[in-house]
């Protein structure tokens, strides 16, 4: 019998867009992070190309789960654009971010799987993004690699995740919300329906399926310590700007 485990993610950036029924010139994003997303960002740290549906099924049968650590401010923007051949104006499009937002994504799967992208992350074939790709993360995703565990345990004691600066101009929440995926047999109370689990992300035929999503809390963990990888808080020098003219 295969070993299981849970690979454990923070996506936290300046700008986040999570799409999961975006059509045209409105490209919107969810409140929190999907699974086609990412899925999207862990086969792109693989290697794995956009039609190759075969390497990315194991990926997609994971099981996924999202805390929200700082659910950040949905801002809009207005996109134009030219024909690369003909030069001819495109229609003017709206798009919408998450700004200052931070995340714990959790996969469990198969042990074996999840060293593979935990070890991906570290040297990816693309880089990573969060949800576009002008949405780079602010630093390593990576939080960590956990074996004979569960989903749920991850997503409850992994340390909160929010910035520094959100930490000292917010209290400290009594918990936090965790959307995840259903175990198998599982009934629950409070669930949606997102069809955002990836089937192709072949650009001609792009495909996704519905699955339910559990909507719960846990109590908010102890905050995160300064991660001796070093950290990069781009707005760093707007805080110190605003803390001067105090």
């Amino acid at each position: 019998m295969s070993r299981t485990g849970v690979l454990a993610l923070r996506l936290a950036g300046p700008l986040q867009s999570w799409g999961a029924s975006s059509r045209f010139t409105r490209r919107t994003t969810e409140s929190a992070p999907t699974k086609s997303g990412v899925v999207g960002l862990l086969a792109g740290a693989a290697g794995i190309e956009r039609g190759d549906d075969m390497r990315l099924a194991p990926l997609a049968a994971l099981r996924f789960g999202v805390r929200v650590d700082q659910a950040g401010t949905r801002v809009r923007d207005f996109h134009t654009a030219h024909h690369g051949v003909t030069g001819a104006s495109m229609p003017l499009s709206e798009r919408f971010y998450l700004a200052d937002a931070v995340f714990v994504a959790a996969l469990e799967g198969d042990h074996t799987l999840l060293t593979t992208l935990h070890n991906a992350l570290r040297t990816p074939a693309y880089p990573p993004y969060l949800g576009r790709r002008s949405c780079p993360p602010t630093e390593p995703v990576g939080l960590g690699l956990y074996e004979d565990t569960r989903l749920e345990d991850v997503l409850t004691r992994v340390p909160w995740q929010a910035s520094a600066w959100y930490r000292r101009r917010h209290p400290t929440p009594r918990s936090l919300t965790v959307l995840r995926e259903t175990a198998p047999g599982e009934s629950v109370t409070a669930a949606d329906v997102l069809r955002d689990q990836p089937v192709s992300f072949d650009a001609a035929h792009r495909r996704h399926t519905l699955r339910t999503v559990a909507n719960t809390t846990v109590p908010t963990p102890a905050p995160a310590g300064r991660s001796p990888r070093g950290t990069h808080d781009p707005f760093a020098a707007l805080a110190a700007l605003e803390d001067d003219s105090a």
